[in-house]
Formats: structure tokens, sequence, C-alpha cells
């Protein structure tokens, strides 16, 4: 999706998984804002779904991450994808309500290795803690490592 009237990012959004893997009714779907239009931002919206729901399905929820295999994008030394909570938007588009249940939207956050290797060490609230003293602006292409 392009941006709308209020903001100038585009979120790449999963469509498919809470069909495909939902228990009673009640799944998962994932999203990644950006600032900026890239292909391989879908890409990995897709590598994210398929490892969800794919012919072997993992579960990835709030604190999982995935190594992306490269930078995210071209001179970022994020390299991997933390599953977070809605975390520039707020709880309220956590939750989408649908006929007979609902789909969890969970945030994909573009992390360095070094700050994996820190949650990992001390858990993904220690983490959150670490973004939220730095100040970090999740949509900032190039932004420096927490730890």
């Amino acid at each position: 999706m392009g941006p709308g009237p209020r903001g100038d990012h585009r979120a790449y959004v999963a469509a498919g998984c809470w069909s495909r893997a939902n228990d009673d009714g009640h799944g998962v779907e994932f999203v990644l804002t950006a600032p900026v239009p890239e292909p391989r931002f879908a890409d990995l919206i897709a590598m994210t779904a398929h490892y969800r729901c794919g012919p072997r399905p993992h579960l990835l929820d709030v604190g999982h991450s995935l190594p992306v295999g490269e930078p995210w994008v071209t001179g970022s030394a994020c390299d991997h994808i933390l599953v977070s909570l809605p975390y520039l938007h707020g709880p309220d588009l956590e939750v989408c309500h649908l006929p007979g249940g609902h789909a969890r939207l969970l945030w994909l956050l573009p992390v360095t290795s070094s700050e994996i290797a820190f949650r990992r060490e001390h858990g993904t609230e220690a983490l959150e803690r670490r973004f939220d003293e730095a100040g970090i602006r999740p949509l900032d292409l190039h932004r420096a490592p927490v730890v």
C-alpha cells in the first residue's frame, strides 16, 4: 500500500497467512512499514509468510526473529527481522476482527545481528527498552544499532 494522507510510509502486508494457518478462526498476518517503495520488502513479507504458513509451518510470534541473509536495504546494518507488536501504531492495530475470528497483525521490524544476540541473552523486553532509550526511528533505513 502506498502512503496515506496522514503519513509518508508504505505498508507491505501479508494476505493469506490467516486463511492458511488459523486455529479456530484466529491467526496472524504480518506487516512491514517502510519510507520508500522497494520490491524486496514484498519478498521479506512473502519469506516470512512462507516460513509461518508453508509446507512445514513454524510458530512465528512476538519476539521471534528471522535472518534476512543480507541487509534489508543496501547500506543498512539491519539484516534480521524481529516480529514485534505494532511498534509505530499502538495496540489498536494489533487485532483485525473477521467473521468467525480475528487476525493478529504482527509487525516486522528490521534489526541487526548484534541486537538479535542481545535479545537472545537478555530477552525481547530488554531489547525494546534499548530501542526506547535510544529513541530509534523504526522507519530509518540506516539507523545505528542500539547494542
